[in-house]
C-alpha cells in the first residue's frame, strides 16, 4: 500500500502493493492476536484512537456478516465474458519516498484500472497527474506470478471454502513477500478485495479465512478517502510502524476503501498520519480498456 518512487523515473508498471519493504531499521514487535475496538473519541489530535479489548469473536462475527453480504451478491456477474475488462474507479493517495527528502503524502487523486477478465488481454491504468499506460497480460498458468493474478477467471479457480482459502493464502503470500507470514496473508487478501472483482463464493471464503488470521482487529470508526464513515477490519504490520485497515459500510457491509495509518513517528511522518488511502467509487465490467460504464 505504500508507494515508493524515485525522481526522474517513468511511471512504473503497477505492482502488488503488499510487497512493502520495512520502513524502520528495527522491526516493530508483532501485534498480539487479540481483538480490539476503538473508543469513540481520539486520544489526541492525531487521529489515532485508544483501543480496548473487544468481546471475544467480535472480529470473526463482523467478517462473517461481510461474507454473507458477499454471498448475497451472487449472480451479478454471471454473464461476464472472457473478452471483457473489470473496471475499478478509485480515489487514491500514497506516501512518496525520494532520495534525500522527507517522505510526503500525495494529494488525493483519481485512479482508474482496467483488467482483462481472463487475464490474456493488455490492461490499462489511468492516473491523474501521471497519465496512462498499458499493463501486460497476466502470466499463464505455471508461469511466475500466476498464483497472485487478479483476473476474474483466475480468482474463480481459488478455493471456495475457508479452509482451502486460508491454506492458499498461507502458501502463496510468503512466496511473494518479505513480510511476516500472517501480515503477508492479510495484505494479499486486501490486494484482491481492493483491486478486483472477486467471485461471490471466493469472496465469502476469503473473508472467513481472514477471520482466522492472528492479530486481525476491528476499528469501529474509520473514514475512507471519499469521506465515507464505516467500520474497519485492521491489522498492525509487525515489520513497520503501520496499521492496515479495510473499511466497510456498517449497514450494507460493502467494501468502501483501504487505508494505512502510522502508529508511531517515522520517516518525517507523525503518528496518526494516513500514509495510504484508497476509496473505491465504482466497479463494473466493460467491453474494452479505456471504456467507462
Amino acid at each position: 500500500m505504500t508507494e515508493i518512487r524515485r525522481t526522474g523515473q517513468e511511471p512504473a508498471r503497477r505492482r502488488n502493493p503488499w510487497l512493502r519493504p520495512a520502513l524502520a531499521a528495527a522491526a516493530v514487535a508483532t501485534a498480539a492476536a487479540v481483538t480490539v475496538v476503538v473508543l469513540p473519541a481520539p486520544s489526541d489530535g492525531t487521529g489515532v484512537r485508544a483501543t480496548v479489548p473487544a468481546r471475544e469473536g467480535a472480529t470473526a462475527a463482523f467478517l462473517e456478516d461481510i461474507a454473507l453480504a458477499a454471498e448475497d451478491a451472487g449472480g451479478a456477474y454471471d454473464e461476464i465474458r472472457d473478452d471483457q475488462f473489470v473496471y475499478v474507479d478509485s480515489k487514491v493517495s500514497h506516501t512518496v519516498y525520494e532520495e534525500g527528502r522527507k517522505a510526503r503524502i500525495q494529494p488525493l487523486h483519481r485512479s482508474e484500472h482496467w483488467t482483462s477478465v481472463d487475464g490474456t488481454g493488455k490492461g490499462l491504468v489511468r492516473e491523474e497527474g501521471r497519465g496512462q499506460w498499458s499493463t501486460a497480460p497476466e502470466p499463464a498458468p505455471g508461469e511466475p506470478g500466476y498464483e497472485t493474478a487478479t483476473s476474474y477467471r483466475h480468482l474463480s479457480t481459488l478455493p471456495a471454502d475457508p479452509d482451502g482459502m486460508y491454506d492458499w493464502l498461507r502458501r502463496t503470500a510468503p512466496e511473494h513477500s518479505g513480510q511476516e507470514t500472517h501480515q503477508a496473508m492479510f495484505v494479499l487478501a486486501g490486494d484482491l478485495i481492493r483491486d478486483a472483482i472477486v467471485p461471490p463464493e471466493q469472496s465469502a471464503a476469503l473473508y472467513r479465512a481472514v477471520a482466522r488470521i492472528p492479530g486481525v482487529t476491528v476499528v469501529k470508526d474509520a473514514v475512507d478517502a471519499a469521506g465515507r464513515r464505516g467500520v474497519a477490519v485492521a491489522r498492525q504490520d509487525p515489520d513497520n510502524p503501520l496499521r492496515d485497515e479495510w473499511i466497510f459500510d456498517a449497514r450494507t457491509h460493502e467494501f468502501l476503501g483501504e487505508r494505512t495509518v502510522a502508529t508511531e513517528d517515522h520517516a518525517g511522518l507523525r503518528k496518526g498520519a494516513v500514509t495510504s488511502n484508497t476509496a473505491v467509487l465504482r466497479r463494473a465490467v466493460v467491453d474494452e480498456p479505456g471504456e467507462r460504464p
